[in-house]
């Protein structure tokens, strides 16, 4: 058993660098990023980082980013990488000339929020969980890049479970959601009523098997709640945007969910037979959803994103921090 947990601290830590690295955003091309703009509602738009990357690399240009304007100024979530800001910048002034007033950060990783010093120094008012502020307080994991210090980078305004806000303003009413700690310990939905449209940040992805990034927070436990808070929370025409990849709707959430639990009660019952962590790798848990995964057997850190995901399940089910 001490073997176990030792193997799988060992491929956590190795997937866990792996994903620092591409949170901050280390080997992008930023001069070849190009930000695209889509309106889904009256005032409210989606950018985009598009860097002509293949399906594969589709991550590479960062989170998306939310936009609602109007005459009482730009209310922002995340803030995408720091080195493109100019270009969001630019995007965002196709829309309206109004003040950058207010940010959101859905959670801590750096293509959501290594902008956010950049938009505070332009007058806007950052808001995130307390636990993301803690989060960004921490020192880096050995070997991992050493994220900015500028102090303007940390939310002013900081809220947690049981405590949502509500901004009122350009016509719409916005609703920060936390949710328990799920691909990171300090997640937010954000909810706007009259359009119709909760973005969800990265707890639900369709590239890929889920990523839980357990080293800043996220668990298993806490993911599978905020995907069954997301189906309470969504209509049937209500409109789920994730941090990345395409819109859904609630119906999309069910078999994602269900891919979870299954994969879920499979190592679990290996564990229980005494099977070790590359016992469960070696029996391919997730070949009866590996064809309708996009991505799901590509390159993701130590293995692929499957091997990531049945990983971070295994050393969750085994209590191993």
């Amino acid at each position: 058993m001490r073997l176990a947990r030792q193997t799988s601290l060992g491929v956590i830590a190795i997937v866990a660098l792996s994903v620092s690295v591409w949170a901050q955003g280390q080997g992008i091309d930023y001069a070849k990023i190009e930000i695209l703009t889509e309106k889904i509602a009256p005032s409210l738009y989606l950018l985009s980082g598009s860097a002509g990357a293949d399906p594969a690399h589709q991550d590479a240009a960062g989170g998306r980013i939310g936009v609602l304007a109007g005459p009482d100024g730009i209310f922002m979530v995340d803030a995408q990488y720091a080195q493109i800001t100019d270009k969001i910048v630019a995007a965002i002034r196709k829309i309206s000339p109004e003040p950058i007033r207010f940010l959101v950060n859905t959670h801590v990783h750096g293509d959501h929020t290594a902008g956010n010093a950049n938009f505070v120094k332009m007058g806007a008012l950052l808001f995130a969980r307390e636990e993301l502020r803690e989060e960004m307080l921490r020192p880096p994991a050995a070997g991992s890049p050493a994220p900015a210090r500028d102090p303007a980078r940390l939310p002013v305004v900081t809220y947690g479970m049981g405590d949502p806000l509500k901004l009122r303003l350009n016509g719409e009413v916005v609703d920060l959601i936390p949710v328990r700690a799920a691909h990171t310990g300090g997640d937010t939905m954000i909810r706007f009523e009259n359009a119709d449209v909760i973005m969800i940040g990265d707890f639900y992805r369709n590239y890929g098997y889920p990523f839980i990034d357990t080293n800043n927070g996220g668990t298993l436990k806490g993911a599978l709640e905020a995907l069954d808070e997301t189906m309470k929370l969504a209509g049937p025409n209500t409109r789920l945007v994730p941090g990345h990849g395409t819109i859904i709707n609630r119906t999309d959430i069910v078999p994602y969910r269900d891919m979870i639990l299954g994969v879920q009660a499979k190592v679990q019952q290996m564990i229980s037979q005494g099977k070790s962590e590359q016992e469960v790798l070696a029996a391919k848990v997730t070949a009866p959803y590996d064809a309708k995964v996009p991505g799901g057997l590509l390159p993701a850190g130590a293995g692929t994103s499957a091997d990531r995901f049945v990983s971070m399940v295994y050393s969750q089910l085994m209590g191993v921090k």
